[in-house]
């Protein structure tokens, strides 16, 4: 069997920022034949997210995540069917999700490491298993019920950054569901920002490469700044830690505006915002959602009924075909995309 598949022709460099010449198309024989506890799956939809830039560096930075390897398949999030089974507890035609698919047409997988999903959980939008009922939903719901300190009735106020993105578009619809009085996104256009008031009902949205961020912050949370979903670090992070209020609590999910630069993970601080951390007793907490493995199955289960009901706004950006996954990778590390970007491999 012929089959397409995504390996990593080169790494971006020190402080690169990566192209899509560091992605290389192959084609190559697949046998189908499968020994016990395998099973061949035919690729659905896969997933590109910020984390994986520290995977293209030879050192990720992060004691957590394992470097790609030259001229090797590339992996993450998918989704697909399974054509075929010697597995247990795999069918034909169930449909299954893995964080570490090979970015391939069709693989032969071990059946233990793939989670069999049920269609209705997402009304048969199988994408949302990617990003709103999986790992990013998850993501933004246990980070900020675990790490956020949301009290219904307390008047917070949460600012999320990469608002528009995939993990905090999710993150501040939770926000607001949980009680917040008002959840601020901060993002990088004018589409993003109509986006986010408009479609997902956040109370205002500001343009960090049009709007002067300190003064529009102070406009839109007058009573300062309780919560803090951060997925990008750098100076946004510090002009919002400078407007929070005593006891607050930074919920440290991502830094992509630091990942294209040769430095650990979680990126160290300015002294003045050090300072601020420790003088208004403000909690940063790096968050893994893989700490929290035995709340998954009820978290699932909430981000469902919420995005079934409506509650929660799912945002994606689609793109066709495994030719266009560097393409799509490179986009969304510019900000391309609108919530999740998602690469639809077959029907």
């Amino acid at each position: 069997m012929q089959v397409q598949r995504v390996v990593l022709n080169s790494r971006p460099g020190k402080n690169g920022v990566p192209v899509p010449e560091n992605f290389r198309l192959e084609e190559i024989s697949l046998k189908p034949d499968l020994t016990d506890g395998e099973v061949l799956v035919r690729t659905l939809y896969l997933s590109v997210d910020p984390y994986m830039r520290c995977r293209m560096n030879e050192d990720t930075g992060a004691e957590y995540l394992t470097p790609w390897q030259l001229s090797e398949c590339m992996d993450g999030g998918g989704v697909g069917v399974v054509k075929s089974s010697r597995c247990s507890s795999c069918s034909e035609g169930d449909i299954v999700t893995s964080f570490n698919w090979p970015w391939q047409t069709h693989a032969v997988m071990k059946g233990n490491v793939l989670q069999k999903m049920n269609p209705q959980m997402v009304d048969g939008c199988l994408s949302h298993f990617l990003g709103a009922v999986g790992i990013t939903g998850l993501t933004a719901l246990l980070g900020m019920r675990e790490k956020g300190h949301v009290t219904k009735g307390a008047n917070q106020t949460l600012v999320v950054s990469g608002a528009a993105g995939a993990c905090g578009s999710i993150a501040g619809q939770i926000g607001r569901l949980d009680g917040c009085v008002r959840v601020v996104g901060i993002c990088g256009s004018e589409e993003k920002c109509k986006a986010l008031v408009e479609d997902l009902g956040f109370s205002a949205a500001i343009n960090y490469r049009q709007d002067d961020v300190p003064t529009k912050l102070r406009d839109c949370c007058p009573d300062g700044i309780d919560v803090y979903f951060d997925n990008v670090g750098g100076s946004i992070s510090d002009t919002v830690i400078a407007q929070m209020n005593n006891d607050g609590h930074v919920i440290l999910c991502g830094q992509i505006s630091q990942y294209n630069k040769d430095v650990p993970y979680p990126p160290p601080l300015i002294d003045e915002t050090h300072e601020t951390l420790q003088k208004k007793h403000i909690t940063r907490e790096r968050f893994m959602v893989l700490d929290y493995m035995s709340k998954v199955e009820a978290a699932l289960c909430e981000l469902s009924q919420w995005v079934k009901s409506g509650q929660i706004k799912v945002l994606e950006t689609m793109v066709n075909g495994i030719e266009n996954m560097g393409v799509a990778f490179c986009s969304m590390m510019k900000g391309g995309n609108i919530g999740k970007q998602i690469i639809k491999i077959s029907e």
